[in-house]
């Protein structure tokens, strides 16, 4: 009996998941609840609004394949697509054979053999790094960060292409001391290509509302362009290539 994936949703020309056009399909189900998390609605596992195989999923993508093949590709995000690995496994593989870059968007926050079957055809892998001090990953996330951390060494002994995403909130993770730390630490893995600093925004706070939630972060502004500005220019500092 063929795997079925719980799917919330799929874009079909997203541009800011990975390089070039990209067909980007959104995991159901997520075991960490990041306080500035903007997909509140793909936490729960159980509310996936799609449930497909990896063929008919597949099948969606082709119908776009002469927009993303060049340059671009598909992406699996989140949620958290390292929950179901053996379905994103089988749909990456059927990707490839029609000559499709794949890049996988994840926390890093499950190792396994499973795991392990998806990286081997994954093309690209973007790591969400929510933080290098351990006290203050736990308050963002309620995860762990040493799975992140052994992903990335993981991704280093298999010589996988990574690109590594961190979210700037201010109060928060946009911290001088904390970036610097960060920069020093990812500076020593040759397998990390490009480092992708994301402004925190405030545009998931309707969902917020329209799950009945209360947005933790309400009250905390955007990013301002000046200290976007300033985190890339201390990850450069210490010779990396920042998105």
């Amino acid at each position: 009996m063929a795997i079925t994936g719980k799917i919330h949703s799929f874009e079909s020309f997203g541009t800011v998941d990975g390089p070039g056009i990209r067909f980007v399909v959104f995991a159901q189900g997520c075991p960490l609840r990041c306080l500035y998390c903007h997909n509140p609605d793909t936490w729960d596992a159980g509310k996936g609004k799609i449930e497909m195989t990896a063929q008919e999923l597949v099948a969606e993508v082709v119908r776009y394949k002469n927009f993303i093949q060049k340059k671009g590709g598909v992406t699996f995000t989140g949620g958290e697509p390292l929950l179901q690995a053996a379905f994103v496994r089988d749909f990456f593989t059927l990707c490839q054979q029609e000559q499709l870059h794949t890049a996988l968007d994840t926390s890093g926050c499950l190792l396994n053999e499973s795991v392990k079957e998806l990286l081997n055809v994954t093309d690209l892998v973007l790591l969400d790094v929510k933080s290098i001090d351990a006290a203050e990953y736990k308050h963002l996330t309620s995860g762990v960060l040493d799975h992140t951390l052994a992903f990335l060494d993981y991704l280093q002994q298999i010589g996988k292409a990574t690109w590594v995403r961190h979210v700037l909130v201010p109060q928060l993770t946009d911290n001088d001391e904390r970036l610097h730390q960060l920069a020093t630490y990812l500076k020593r893995y040759s397998v990390v290509e490009k480092v992708e600093l994301l402004p925190y925004h405030k545009l998931g706070i309707f969902k917020y509302e329209a799950l009945g939630m209360t947005d933790p972060l309400a009250h905390t502004e955007s990013l301002s362009h000046e200290r976007l500005q300033h985190a890339r220019d201390i990850f450069m500092s210490h010779g990396l290539t920042v998105l």
